[in-house]
């Protein structure tokens, strides 16, 4: 996944979360600059977030991010690591193919 389609399928969060189709948010992007992000929606933004990209995020997660770039970065390090293995698993040779 590229940062574009992370930055995308983050973007579609945010819009179910707060209702708002039309909804905009950049890297910068803090709480007080979206109408209704509360201590309360940001649970509900965890949770979908989660969801959305089939991730955890521990507590100091969920609660560290400042603002949307934060949030990304924590999302792509997760979708990261969930990756890792699947590309190592596509470049591991046989046995017999060792020296």
């Amino acid at each position: 996944m590229t940062r574009e389609e992370l930055q995308d399928r983050l973007l579609a969060v945010f819009r179910d979360v707060f209702d708002n189709p039309v909804l905009v948010v950049h890297e910068r992007t803090v709480p007080a600059d979206v109408e209704g992000w509360d201590s309360l929606n940001t649970i509900n933004l965890v949770v979908a977030v989660e969801r959305a990209f089939d991730i955890r995020l521990t507590s100091q997660e969920a609660n560290g991010f400042a603002n949307v770039g934060d949030l990304v970065e924590i999302i792509a390090r997760k979708v990261r690591g969930l990756m890792t293995p699947n590309v190592c698993a596509t470049h591991q040779t046989r046995p017999a193919e060792r020296a």
